[in-house]
């Protein structure tokens, strides 16, 4: 007999919010199957608001609330029985941020957590990441987002350290990022992985997910650090018109893409890694698998 449910997740990052509906199917014993039924995902780029005017603009908490609207409409449609909303870099660091989270609960019934970037990167870590990472190897995980990156080390299958950066790929394309930002990720990363002598990245966001799926090399094989050097270069060679046309971008990925293979190469750079694996997860799958494991929580606890 198969137990099946549907769970929700809303990511509302800098860049871009995130609809992720999830068929999570149970058969006894057996471990849950966790498959992706819908994507949804709007480019409102709140990072562009609050990085240079320290708020969300009332003309994007608009386009947010018929996002949320239509995220509302869609999880009721699909009969979704547990979601949870969280928003990450821009969103707590609006001065409006709460009162735009009780704004949108209000017009919408969505309730939006607020997490920090030790939140952010203690969901991604629940994922089946872990499927990756629990083995004797090292490696150093990079979320890049639109507000900030998350990096954490993983060693023997165990979190060595975990440190969340104001370097997003917004905040540079507004030239908000000071060359210090830079110098300190440079001092974090190669006091963290020093005495690691071989090591690969993991990438995770929406402009890796995109490299990687052009490269065209075999899934759960990883890029090259030589391989997105000369991605890099070809990005840079074309204007943002020209990644739109010639290298089908759309368009709020085309100008993003560049700051975000920065930061990817540069980690690479500082850790001495020669390779990037793209498992393709996310906030948004890591919200579902925490539904999951709380409902497996819940279902544990013993009344007295």
């Amino acid at each position: 007999m198969l137990n099946i449910e549907k769970y929700a997740a809303i990511d509302i990052g800098s860049n871009a919010i995130r609809l992720l509906i999830s068929t999570i199917i149970e058969k006894g014993e057996k471990p849950p199957q966790f498959k992706k039924t819908s994507l949804v995902r709007v480019p409102i780029r709140l990072g562009a608001d609050v990085f240079l005017n320290s708020e969300i603009s009332e003309e994007n908490l608009s386009r947010m609330k018929d996002a949320m609207t239509a995220f509302q409409l869609l999880m009721k449609t699909h009969k979704v029985t547990r979601y949870r909303a969280c928003a990450t870099s821009a969103m707590r660091e609006a001065n409006n941020g709460h009162e735009i989270a009780e704004s949108l609960r209000e017009d919408t019934g969505i309730e939006i957590q607020i997490i920090d970037g030790k939140d952010e990167a203690a969901i991604i870590a629940s994922t089946d990441l872990r499927d990756l990472i629990d083995t004797d190897k090292t490696f150093l995980y990079v979320d890049v987002g639109g507000g900030s990156t998350e990096f954490t080390v993983f060693s023997n299958g165990r979190t060595v350290a975990s440190k969340s950066f104001k370097l997003g790929t917004v905040r540079i394309l507004n030239d908000m990022v000071r060359e210090s930002i830079w110098d300190d990720v440079r001092k974090w990363i190669r006091k963290n992985t020093k005495k690691y002598e071989k090591l690969s990245l993991i990438g995770s966001g929406g402009n890796i997910n995109s490299i990687y799926k052009t490269s065209g090399i075999k899934i759960g094989k990883p890029l090259s650090y030589f391989y997105l050097t000369d991605f890099y270069e070809t990005l840079k060679s074309y204007t943002y018109h020209e990644r739109i046309f010639e290298l089908q971008m759309n368009p709020d990925r085309a100008d993003v893409i560049i700051p975000a293979t920065r930061i990817y190469l540069s980690a690479m750079k500082w850790s001495k890694a020669k390779n990037i694996y793209v498992p393709k997860i996310g906030l948004a799958d890591g919200i579902i698998k925490s539904l999951y494991n709380e409902k497996l929580a819940k279902g544990l606890e013993v009344e007295y």
